[in-house]
């Protein structure tokens, strides 16, 4: 959640945030409004309160002919005290409902607007002219079939829509990708972790994924668990309630687990291959930092994002997402989208987000500073590799007799293969 006294001292910032991503401004002055009722209500408790203690210290005291009128004095006070509580109590509760509707204010520089107002950081490598190398481009999934990696049909009967096998050559693709990125990740300071795909609802919550986008986690009601969408989620709660040691520096982590997302309401939207499925395999890196870090880290972890991309000689573009398009926690987002052949647009492949404090404040997680004390850390999240490369990846380096051509780094993974062949 948000800075309340940030919000107090600066509530324009805050006001800019929500207009910036098509969110309503007077979200901050209620808030302000229930911060203002609940400091008045505190106030009035603890004073009736302290006067409570005061009546009850003089009841001893007091000559045998007053001390019932102190008495009822004293009863009548404890009652005011218990409504006092009461209202106090009401007014926090509100004051906390309304925080944890509010995302977090972006920070300067991220563009306004939705979806399609982001803006373009750059454009690395151009995308193959198929057309001049006399290649009929063929799509992820013909391809997969082809080499027998991909199997839809028999997902889609065993799981419903949206799910599929890898097989033999697709099964050996995702896993070397998966190695070659932890591999290199565990040389830049990543600790390697395998994460539970299954959260308690206080940590789901934390992380600001049962807000707008509720609708796309599987939710198990008999245990009240949730399947991770991402292993943010499980590495943001791995430290939950605790105080860190950063003085050395930023604790990287880097999570490898399944995900599972609903797709909910992308009906008829990238339904054919392994685009967007119910189910897949993702390496997420998750830092917790000091605050005056967060936007360096940001850049490290965009850097390493496209150092692979480039490493597996997929074109792409890093984009600057648009503040309507960010997810509640997220302060800034960049994305890396790689260029997809087949329908001559851009994919997404890679998003990090930096969430300031938001989700260490909701969480509970702080820093012990120099002087001794302690305030929220920041947190950051970018991905390192998920399955949907396996997309951009075939269909890039589909070659004219359908072989698919093994950029060298991720050779010593496939056994020395310089290729992946159609088998006879």
């Amino acid at each position: 959640m948000i800075d309340l006294k940030a919000l107090r001292d600066d509530p324009d910032t805050a006001r800019a945030s929500q207009v910036a991503r098509g969110a309503d401004p007077a979200l901050v002055d209620q808030l302000l409004a229930a911060d203002e009722r609940r400091r008045s209500l505190l106030g009035s408790f603890e004073q009736q309160r302290a006067e409570q203690k005061e009546l009850s210290r003089s009841i001893g005291k007091a000559a045998p002919e007053e001390r019932e009128a102190v008495l009822g004095r004293a009863k009548e006070l404890a009652a005011q005290v218990k409504e006092a509580e009461a209202q106090s109590d009401d007014a926090a509760a509100e004051l906390d409902r309304l925080l944890w509707q509010m995302p977090n204010i972006v920070v300067d520089g991220v563009p306004a607007g939705g979806e399609e107002d982001f803006v373009e950081l750059r454009q690395v490598g151009a995308p193959r002219d198929f057309a001049a190398e006399g290649i009929e481009v063929a799509d992820h999934l013909a391809i997969g079939e082809a080499l027998r990696a991909i199997d839809t049909e028999r997902g889609a009967k065993v799981g419903g829509s949206r799910f599929y096998f890898l097989t033999g050559i697709g099964m050996l693709l995702e896993q070397a990708l998966l190695q070659w990125t932890l591999n290199r990740l565990v040389d830049a300071g990543f600790t390697p972790m395998t994460t539970p795909t299954l959260v308690r609802p206080e940590i789901m919550a934390g992380t600001g994924f049962l807000g707008a986008h509720a609708a796309e986690i599987y939710h198990l009601e008999a245990d009240d668990l949730y399947l991770v969408g991402t292993s943010e989620v499980a590495l943001a709660g791995y430290h939950s309630d605790e105080i860190l040691d950063l003085t050395g520096g930023p604790i990287r982590y880097a999570g490898f687990s399944a995900c599972y997302r609903r797709e909910a309401g992308s009906h008829g939207k990238d339904v054919r291959g392994i685009i967007r499925t119910h189910q897949f395999h993702k390496i997420e890196m998750f830092t917790y930092a000091p605050i005056e870090q967060a936007e360096a880290e940001h850049e490290r972890l965009l850097a390493f994002e496209e150092e692979s991309l480039a490493a597996l000689e997929l074109p792409y573009r890093g984009i600057d997402v648009a503040a309507g398009d960010l997810g509640s926690s997220a302060a800034r987002k960049f994305d890396c989208e790689a260029w997809l052949p087949s329908q001559q647009r851009w994919l997404e492949l890679t998003s990090t987000s930096n969430c300031t404090t938001f989700q260490a404040r909701r969480l509970g997680i702080r820093e012990r500073t120099a002087e001794g004390g302690n305030r929220p850390a920041a947190t950051l999240n970018g991905t390192g590799i998920t399955t949907r490369w396996l997309v951009a990846f075939l269909e890039n380096h589909q070659q004219a007799d359908g072989s698919v051509h093994v950029p060298e780094p991720l050779r010593p993974y496939l056994g020395g293969r310089e290729a992946l062949e159609v088998p006879a």
